[in-house]
């Protein structure tokens, strides 16, 4: 085992990144995957360490984006077709390998994703408390307030001073409070607005918030960005304490995080992969070695037999 691939994946993790880890568990031979083996899988679909050859490493790339897209570990058994049926088990997805090797390995994939964000906006009870139930929770929480510095929150939060959310990581998967206390809340709320955050909420009244909507609208803003707004938000639990606004808004924010389950955890940036015709097999055309041409297409293989087969017979392969 390489110890900078556990240092890589570490350093990683604590940037909040995504990856997959993938570990060579079984092995045999004749293959060039050893068991203890790792490799780190990005989410574009870059590999660094070694896991085995040019058949195994592309469906390894492709199963690991899977594993990111869900956010679920998996088990890939890789080796001959006729040993499938005999390694299918829960949790293991078998392919087969058309290479002329015989050996077979098993890899497990097992995804790193950054906790949840979640930015709250504003110099307040709310913002505080949401912050700090956020960190209980493990997932991640940053405190915006260009009105003060750290001095005036809660010493464990971490505080930033600009609107200027785009060195934050916002995704989809990020949640963002605005809770000035109408103090810059068309401002607060229009910075939100201008990421890709999946939750937009705003601490205010109705009055308020439609007030808020409107001047947003007439500054401009699109309808589907005003769309996105939650106001006020949180779920309704009637007339509670300032602090226990917060209470309410992180569970909306779970809710709506537990019914995400069917939209990807990752945005992968890798493009599909391509499939090698005759045998079925992942192949990476950047550094497949085996390529043909047919009917203005371009075909890649994993091995010269199935790049022979095609040749012989393309119009037997070529609308796979």
């Amino acid at each position: 085992m390489d110890p900078s691939i556990l240092a890589e994946a570490a350093r990683r993790a604590d940037l909040g990144e995504p990856f997959v880890l993938a570990t060579v568990v079984w092995r045999r031979g004749p293959t060039s995957g050893q068991p203890g083996a790792k490799a780190i899988v990005g989410a574009d679909g870059s590999v660094r360490g070694w896991l085995g050859g040019a058949c195994a490493e592309p469906t390894v790339v492709d199963e690991s984006l899977a594993a990111l897209r869900d956010g679920r570990p998996r088990v890939l058994f890789l080796g001959p077709a006729d040993e499938l049926d005999g390694h299918r088990r829960e949790g293991v997805t078998a392919v087969p390998m058309a290479c002329s090797s015989e050996g077979a390995m098993e890899v497990s994939l097992e995804p790193f994703l950054p906790a949840p964000l979640v930015v709250a906006i504003g110099r307040s009870p709310i913002v505080d408390s949401l912050a700090r139930m956020a960190l209980a929770v493990g997932w991640r929480a940053v405190v915006i307030d260009d009105g003060g510095g750290p001095e005036h929150h809660h010493p464990d939060l971490t505080v930033a001073t600009s609107l200027d959310l785009s060195e934050l990581g916002i995704d989809r998967q990020t949640f963002v409070l605005v809770a000035t206390q109408g103090h810059y809340d068309e401002d607060a709320l229009q910075a939100a607005l201008a990421t890709q955050a999946g939750y937009v909420g705003l601490i205010a009244s109705g009055k308020r918030a439609a007030d808020v909507v409107q001047y947003l609208r007439e500054r401009g803003v699109e309808e589907e960005g005003l769309a996105r707004v939650r106001a006020p938000a949180g779920l309704d639990l009637g007339s509670v304490p300032v602090e226990e606004v917060a209470v309410a808004v992180l569970a909306e924010m779970v809710a709506l995080r537990a019914t995400r389950s069917g939209t990807p955890v990752v945005e992968v940036e890798a493009p599909p992969p391509e499939v090698d015709p005759v045998c079925g097999m992942v192949v990476d055309p950047a550094t497949a070695r085996f390529q043909a041409e047919h009917d203005g297409r371009s075909f890649w293989f994993c091995a010269p037999g199935c790049q022979r087969a095609f040749e012989r017979e393309p119009e037997l392969y070529a609308g796979v």
